[in-house]
């Protein structure tokens, strides 16, 4: 978990992170998150991007390009899948003053909750800090599945620390500690619950998410959509 602070200026050229927002073949909602930013400045982008995808029947949120970001950021992207304010979604202990901040879902907001439907996260080894943040606290709670590769490792919250007027290195100050395992993901990375290579992990989750979207009551249209789309998938992603 990285913490740290965003100018807006800084903000407008990446657009808070979200790379894509997508509607793809049999209705599924597709979202493409590079950064997790503070909720402060991103909160209108986020809510937008999640008022986009509310009409899906599945949603495929990729994160396998996701660096980190805000603590607070992941928190307000996973209220959007969660039913209310009830949920403790992480801690984090500040050894510097001896501090846990716990971090709980949010009871407002300002797009529709995403309830009800499967939720697909695409990891690979470059998911790290806030990313894996996501997946882990998703994962813990069975809120959604993981699918492509062991992420990164990197749970703690680091600050740089200068050694020479050339050199700093990455400290740790402080540790998650999810609520729910009672650990978290250092050193270990976050584990998939459908390991793949990451180049396949969207074909995988895709195919996923059709055969949910053909097993429900959808329009016609739709389920003809799904049925077209996951045949034209590798035999792999189909099966």
């Amino acid at each position: 978990t990285e913490i740290y602070t965003l100018s807006l200026h800084d903000a407008l050229p990446i657009y808070f992170g979200i790379h894509r927002v997508e509607r793809l073949a049999g209705n599924v909602g597709y979202l493409d998150i590079r950064r997790v930013a503070v909720p402060e400045f991103a909160g209108p982008a986020i809510s937008a991007a999640m008022e986009l995808v509310a009409g899906s029947y599945a949603l495929i949120i990729d994160l396998r390009r996701n660096g980190g970001g805000s603590p607070d950021g992941v928190v307000l992207w996973c209220s959007h899948l969660l039913p209310d304010a009830r949920t403790h979604l992480n801690d984090i202990f500040d050894a510097d003053t001896g501090e846990t901040r716990q971090f709980w879902s949010l009871g407002h907001l300002q797009a529709p909750r995403y309830l009800d439907r499967p939720v697909y996260l695409l990891a690979s080894g470059q998911t790290f800090s806030g990313g894996e943040d996501f997946c882990y606290t998703l994962q813990a709670l069975g809120r959604a599945v993981v699918i492509g590769e062991t992420t990164g490792g990197g749970a703690h919250p680091t600050r740089m620390m200068p050694i020479s007027e050339t050199m700093a290195v990455s400290v740790p100050f402080a540790r998650s500690v999810n609520p729910v395992t009672g650990t978290n993901w250092q050193g270990t990375g976050v584990v998939p619950d459908t390991a793949v290579p990451a180049d396949q992990a969207h074909d995988v989750a895709y195919g996923q998410a059709l055969r949910h979207v053909l097993s429900a009551d959808v329009p016609r249209p739709v389920a003809d959509e799904a049925r077209e789309a996951l045949a034209g998938l590798p035999a792999p992603a189909r099966g």
